[in-house]
């Protein structure tokens, strides 16, 4: 069976998400989707509920020195800044240990090549991750390309209008978490996905702040920061 899952999805867990899991569940099937990993910042959802006919995919997103990386499939915290801890963590619950957005900020290559015999994927396709630097999801695929790792997608999603940008579609024996992470690691996935809307970064900046109780000098630079993403719209369109 065919298993279409988005691999990055925030839930209002993440210090800038506003999503209850049930939410994501709920618009992850409005479009089609079999199933999504929740990647919340540093937090990791390690006893998913259960959902009739949906995959929801315990996951983190871990901040560390070469930038995030996204743990699939955990079962316990993830709490390391080195990379390298980071994974064995990841691996050490039978996890999956992918690289996020690898480019979204950087365009050195270089930087990523130690760390490659560590990770299990790459993140080829997130759908925030162009805003900065236009050919951000290109250069993933090409890294992951000539390093041999496997492909992943997801949407990074923080709103629901978002989820579904990213999906990673995989022929899977049944619809159990065993069965998707079997099929992931034979890494024939098919990518595919489109463009986020800039202002949704800016409106999960915004549910940051308030979140956070941030101070009115966080607020006016969000303003600049809004204005920034809406002009950026206008100029490109999603995909």
């Amino acid at each position: 069976m065919e298993l279409r899952l988005d691999l990055h999805v925030h839930s209002c867990r993440s210090p800038d998400g506003c999503m209850s899991l049930a939410e994501i569940v709920e618009r992850a099937r409005a479009a089609g989707l079999s199933g999504a990993a929740v990647c919340d910042h540093d937090l990791a959802l390690t006893d998913p509920p259960v959902f009739p006919d949906f995959l929801l995919i315990p996951g983190v997103e871990v901040s560390t020195e070469y930038g995030h990386l996204l743990g699939l499939f955990v079962t316990g915290p993830v709490k390391a800044w080195s990379l390298r801890q980071a994974v064995d963590i990841i691996h050490g619950q039978g996890g999956l240990a992918v690289l996020a957005h690898p480019f979204e900020r950087s365009r050195d290559a270089a930087r990523l090549e130690p760390i490659v015999p560590l990770l299990d994927g790459a993140e080829v396709w997130n759908g925030r991750a162009d805003r900065k630097i236009r050919q951000a999801n290109a250069l993933a695929e090409a890294f992951a390309r000539a390093h041999g790792l496997r492909p992943f997608a997801g949407s990074d999603a923080h709103l629901p209008q978002e989820i579904g940008n990213g999906v990673t579609a995989v022929e899977a024996e049944a619809l159990t978490l065993a069965a998707a992470k079997t099929a992931l690691l034979a890494g024939e996935a098919r990518i595919s996905g489109r463009r986020s809307r800039a202002w949704y970064t800016a409106r999960s900046q915004l549910n940051k702040r308030r979140k956070t109780g941030a101070g009115p000098g966080a607020y006016v630079k969000w303003g600049a920061f809004a204005l920034k993403c809406l002009a950026q719209d206008l100029v490109i369109k999603p995909r």
